[in-house]
């Protein structure tokens, strides 16, 4: 037998997310031979492209973090670097009853700079002399982790929390600030809070720090026709290099064998033929924690006590068409953030076609705008009906930027259990589950549960676990190359 006939080892990667997607990316970029299982018709997960009255959109996640290199890198890789995208227009803030500038000087909605924060408008008089005191404060000792919420407000006031901090990580986690680990979502700053007496200086530190290091290019991306496309990409990416994908394929059971693993495909795997088992050398598990823990139930039960107490937000995006000519009035800017404390039903709006380059040339005669709602243990608005949605969308809308025309076309899309909640302690957490499941020869797992719910942090995740599965798999007992 020649080299090139040399037989590949097969991994199986069970989750066709953008995390499944990026492990089976990197595996069959190793030289594995992959096959990517997915329960539901299509590939993606929460990166989602679809179109409204004829313009394409985003009906998931839309952009992804530029600063960390892994998802600008993974599109780059499967042919997307002609259609990255960087988003124009700055957001805005509705709170206190107007429409108002996100201020600037900011780490994650902690101010280091009261200057531009003070012109925003954005707290009270009382809220802005409460900040002041964090000089005088003596320092808190942070110890393992702390909540952000309850660590800021202790420090700054509540009003800081309130009104910035929790619209802004409600954006990124759907959660409640005052439960979110400071020590995951935001770890440089608990690094520096932990070398500086005061919040204000460590928040300063890590200012001057990033204006040394004179960042430039955008913070963020997307994708030309929606960052929908980079899994599709992917997929396509995958299967060129003789990678399987198979939808409509759910996975029962993960079991050990002799000779490596097999792969239990459940009812409705889309060969009409009953049960089927895959054998496989590796697997690398990328599904949602509460999946994970039920294909891992057999075999790392420490894993499976911290994976089943990871806990989900849902929520809702209402995406609208306009006649452009009927919206004239809106701002210019991308969209606001609305915090929780004001008691709106939305928390944020995007205003689509002022964002993105390409939605907006799509129909030059169209403007499109979605909604989202719902936050971590306040969504009972998610059991309404989709028209019930798009009103009580069009009715903040109205107070908060004067909207009052009717939509060309609405579009409701639901997802529940989307994002997964970090509260304090979930590093802990998660390096337990990764010690038990370390034990398990050639099985990882990857996805939003563990190491942040942002695109980057996805394939970071994917990466780590594949890169870990690559090089264990000369080592493995399973013969290589046998899997059917």
């Amino acid at each position: 037998m020649s080299a090139t006939d040399t037989p590949r080892h097969h991994v199986v990667v069970v989750g066709g997310g953008i995390s499944g997607l990026a492990a089976a990316h990197r595996l069959a970029e190793g030289g594995a031979r992959v096959t990517l299982l997915e329960g539901s018709g299509r590939v993606g997960g929460k990166l989602l492209a679809g179109e409204i009255a004829g313009v394409p959109v985003d009906l998931g996640a839309e952009s992804m973090l530029a600063r960390r290199p892994e998802a600008v890198g993974l599109a780059r890789a499967v042919g997307l670097a002609d259609r990255l995208q960087a988003p124009a227009a700055t957001a805005l803030l509705w709170t206190r009853g107007e429409l108002r500038p996100l201020p600037q000087g900011h780490m994650m909605g902690v101010p280091g700079d009261l200057g531009p924060l003070a012109a925003s408008g954005v707290l009270s008089p009382e809220g802005l002399a409460r900040i002041s005191k964090d000089a005088e404060l003596p320092r808190t000792e942070l110890g393992e982790d702390v909540a952000i919420g309850s660590y800021v407000a202790e420090r700054m006031g509540r009003e800081v929390v309130d009104r910035l901090v929790e619209p802004l990580l409600g954006g990124v986690y759907a959660g409640d600030a005052y439960r979110i680990s400071m020590r995951t979502a935001v770890p440089q700053l608990f690094e520096a809070a932990r070398a500086h007496r005061t919040l204000t200086e460590a928040v300063r530190d890590l200012q001057a720090r990033a204006a040394a290091r004179q960042r430039s290019g955008p913070v963020f991306m997307g994708v030309e026709g929606g960052v929908g496309r980079l899994p599709l990409a992917v997929a396509d990416a995958v299967r060129a290099r003789g990678g399987v994908i198979r939808t409509h394929t759910p996975v029962a059971g993960v079991e050990r064998a002799a000779d490596g693993w097999r792969v239990v495909l459940g009812a409705g795997n889309g060969t009409g033929d009953g049960a089927e088992t895959l054998t496989a050398d590796a697997v690398v598990v990328a599904t949602p924690a509460h999946d994970a823990a039920r294909l891992l139930g057999p075999h790392a039960s420490a894993a499976v006590a911290g994976l089943s107490t990871v806990e989900y937000a849902s929520m809702a995006l209402v995406t609208m068409a306009f006649r452009r000519s009927d919206v004239a009035g809106l701002p210019r800017g991308s969209g606001f953030l609305v915090p929780p404390v004001d008691g709106r039903k939305i928390k944020a709006s995007t205003f689509s076609s002022n964002k993105w380059r390409w939605n907006a040339d799509s129909d030059p005669d169209l403007f499109v705008l979605r909604t989202s709602i719902g936050r971590f243990g306040d969504e009972a608005d998610l059991e309404r009906e989709d028209a019930e949605l798009v009103s009580m969308s069009l009715t903040d809308l109205g107070a908060a930027a004067g909207l009052a025309a009717v939509p060309v076309e609405s579009r409701v899309t639901r997802w529940r259990n989307g994002l997964p909640q970090y509260p304090v302690g979930h590093l802990e957490r998660v390096a337990r589950i990764r010690a038990d499941v370390a034990r398990l020869p050639g099985l990882r797992l990857c996805g939003a549960a563990y190491d942040g719910v942002g695109i980057p942090a996805c394939v970071s995740s994917a990466h780590k676990a594949a890169d870990e599965i690559l090089a264990a798999l000369p080592t493995l007992t399973a013969g290589a190359g046998t899997r059917e």
